[in-house]
């Protein structure tokens, strides 16, 4: 019974520590494939901000997700919002990626995973972070969480979604 009652206890409070959407987005500052650092400071009471997690540079979904975001820039930079691709890769490694696909903005580089720790998507088990897409207000506050990414259509779902949530600019 004890151990019963200790493993509820230990379910119930890794839950607790998942983000959800209310929540305040975890800070972070992080080196872009452009070579400048961003953090979530620099846009709070400017714009909104969209990081979608991506598992791993050079394979075959992340490059279709990245690629639907770069296809569709320019509605995306018509919204007014501060977007980027991240994932735990070196910014080495994301740096090529980005230069191989034509990248028109920045894919945040976490390599030592804190960042993806305090956003709850580094997989443990497989080393690097889930396909989830965070969609933060001006203040900071997490407004959706997508978990069921589109690879092919991630570009259009993102500014679908932003519209839908209010987060675009006026």
């Amino acid at each position: 019974l004890g151990l019963g009652v200790l493993s509820a206890f230990c379910i119930a409070g890794a839950a607790a520590l998942e983000l959800k959407p209310g929540d305040k987005a975890p800070a972070f500052s992080l080196e872009g494939s452009d070579g400048k650092t961003y953090t979530l400071d620099q846009f709070k009471g400017k714009s909104a901000v969209v990081i979608a997690w991506f598992p791993k540079a050079f394979t075959g979904g992340c490059t279709k997700e990245c690629k639907s975001l770069r296809e569709n820039s320019k509605a995306l930079k018509d919204l007014k919002v501060a977007y980027f691709t991240a994932s735990v890769d070196t910014s080495e490694q994301n740096t090529k990626f980005a230069k191989s696909l034509d990248l028109d903005y920045p894919i945040l580089s976490d390599p030592d995973k804190s960042v993806a720790k305090d956003y709850g998507v580094l997989n443990a088990a497989r080393g690097f972070s889930n396909r989830w897409t965070f969609y933060i207000d001006k203040e900071g506050v997490i407004k959706a969480i997508d978990k069921e990414v589109k690879v092919d259509k991630a570009g259009t779902d993102v500014a679908a979604k932003l519209k839908e949530l209010g987060l675009v600019a006026e």
